[in-house]
């Protein structure tokens, strides 16, 4: 039984004075770092107790959750702790001993949403029975009648071949009398008005089935139309009778929020995250939050690439646009909107230049192009040194924590021919990556490859993930050339050049279920032991068909961990 729910503990500092950090970038605090500990102690004994609710809910943490932490003041300079996890989990739903609840409580057994959605549960039913009954007798009766005319009609067609090529053969033995002449001609007028009057008696034998099956869709059609209206009907009671509070005690619903974005309508799930819930909590009880943090509990889902006990920023489909409103009168450090934007550690350098195109060596924490922000890009910074006149574009890309050679081109045709070698994979990528992790002891072979389609998590860019059902195709060659402190170093050629392809390649257990060393997003950067993602593009190699030349360029590899060793 839990009992860390609202933690309580003096406050020897002063009352918080509205700052906390940033759900979308940053690292947790001692202080919930201590509180996520206290409930991974808790969930251990849960898992000793003798009643079957706290076992079922253990297992199904262990399924894959997201588990949140909210340290807050209230105005009496008192600390509290809040915990909860993310969605709903089992037969309690959003309620579970120790957890805040969620920000509205939909799943009430005898409240609008759970009787509509019996209703609209209903409507399923009688549409599925009505579409494996009714509906499909009646479109039976309809296709075996016609398979059975058609057939008619058919034999009777290949009667009249056959009478057809009789008559032909007479004709052309020339043993054809002028009586015969005109008695084959009454039989074959006869053979076609007999064929006409056979397709005219089948139409009008099937009519009543047609029409009777028009009759049936038109039902179906009408069924299926009022289950839709009532479910988008549901959704938007649902959407505007789901009010979050922020700071300054103003409340919106989830559709005024979302009407303001391009996704206009919230998606499923939005406001139902950890974040929501325990700040919802905390304002309710006039707390004010002080830090925030969520770690994923249990194994990955499928296609998803999470390591228990880590933490993770807040999901950016579902709560960038709710946590915006909600964190209104909190400052937050860093601010929000500058998250994708960490500080570049020094400025390019160009290591090769020709008419047509050049290479640069990018740091990591630099955007290969413009983003949503001020933050200076590769290009940006090629065309404030080239000007306009050289038409500057970048002929491919590499992922902002990714450090190591890209190239640019200068005019459209070096632009258009770059583009197609790494179309038609005629450019050669090296990689040197260093994974947590043992790849001997793991019993991971040292070279092969790996064929993993991947796809963008929409809901939580820029994340990807393998999707073997509609995913775009993402194969990745490697190489392991050792073993040192733990970690191990391997070279990867990327065939295709997916977002963040070798990060997942590596993280996901579906490959080498190693991820990157500094891997903020896929990795188990915890402690902080990395100041930087170990993934470098360390050589380029192609044939530019403009000059018949073969070029081969290289850059050094040099990871720097916080302690200040290689």
């Amino acid at each position: 039984m839990f009992i860390i729910l609202n933690v309580q503990v003096a406050c020897n500092v002063k009352i918080c004075n509205g700052i906390m950090n940033n759900p979308f970038d940053y690292r947790p605090d001692a202080e919930c770092e201590e509180a996520f500990g206290r409930l991974i102690a808790e969930v251990e004994a849960l898992k000793k107790s003798d009643r079957q609710e706290d076992v079922n809910f253990c297992r199904e943490l262990e399924n894959g959750k997201m588990l949140g932490v909210l340290i807050a003041d209230d105005d009496s300079g008192v600390r509290h702790t809040l915990y909860a996890f993310s969605g709903q989990l089992g037969q309690g739903g959003f309620l579970h001993e120790g957890f805040v609840g969620s920000v509205f409580d939909y799943l009430q057994p005898d409240g609008y949403f759970k009787i509509k959605e019996r209703e609209i549960s209903c409507q399923n039913l009688e549409i599925r029975e009505f579409e494996e009954g009714c509906y499909a007798k009646v479109k039976s009766d309809l296709e075996s009648a016609k398979e059975k005319l058609d057939a008619e009609i058919a034999e009777y067609k290949e009667k009249c071949r056959l009478s057809k090529e009789e008559r032909k053969i007479k004709r052309e033995s020339g043993m054809v009398n002028d009586v015969e002449k005109a008695a084959m001609i009454r039989q074959s007028q006869f053979e076609k008005a007999e064929l006409h009057r056979l397709k005219i008696r089948a139409a009008s034998a099937l009519e009543p089935l047609v029409a009777e099956f028009k009759d049936a869709r038109s039902h179906l059609d009408a069924m299926k139309e009022k289950r839709r209206y009532d479910s988008e009907a549901l959704q938007k009671w649902l959407f505007s009778n789901f009010k979050l509070l922020n700071a300054r005690g103003e409340s919106r619903s989830l559709s005024d929020i979302f009407a303001e974005t391009s996704m206009r309508i919230p998606p499923s799930g939005a406001g139902e995250c950890c974040a929501p819930k325990l700040l919802q909590a905390a304002y309710l009880r006039g707390w004010h939050p002080v830090s925030i943090a969520e770690y994923w509990y249990g194994r990955s889902k499928e296609g998803e690439v999470r390591v228990h006990g880590q933490y993770y920023p807040a999901c950016r489909g579902k709560c960038l646009p709710v946590l915006g409103w909600m964190l209104k009168g909190v400052d937050i450090v860093p601010p929000l909107g500058t998250e994708d934007f960490p500080a570049v550690i020094h400025d390019p350098k160009i290591i090769y230049e020709n008419q047509w195109f050049c290479v640069v060596e990018k740091p990591s924490g630099m955007l290969s192009v413009p983003g949503k922000g001020a933050a200076l890009s590769v290009q940006q910074w090629l065309q404030d040194k080239y000007g306009p006149d050289r038409h500057v574009k970048m002929a491919h890309r590499l992922d902002q924590d990714t450090s190591g050679l890209i190239m640019a081109t200068f005019g459209e045709q070096p632009f258009k021919m770059m583009q197609s070698l790494f179309a038609t994979r005629n450019v050669r990528k090296t990689y040197v990556a260093d994974l947590d992790g043992d790849f001997e002891s793991q019993g991971i072979a040292r070279q092969g490859r790996i064929d993993m389609p991947l796809s963008p998590d929409w809901l939580d860019r820029p994340r990807q993930k393998v999707d073997r059902a509609a995913g775009k195709e993402a194969v990745t060659d490697y190489e392991f050339t050792g073993v040192s402190d733990g970690r191990s170093r391997v070279i990867f050629h990327p065939l295709t050049g997916r977002t963040h392809q070798l990060r997942v390649h590596a993280a996901s257990v579906e490959g080498l279920g190693m991820s990157i060393v500094g891997d903020r997003l896929y990795g188990n950067n915890k402690e902080g032991k990395a100041q930087r993602l170990h993934l470098h593009a360390h050589k380029i190699e192609f044939l530019f068909p403009l000059d018949g030349n073969r070029y081969s360029f290289e850059s050094p590899v040099s990871f720097i961990s916080e302690d200040g060793n290689a």
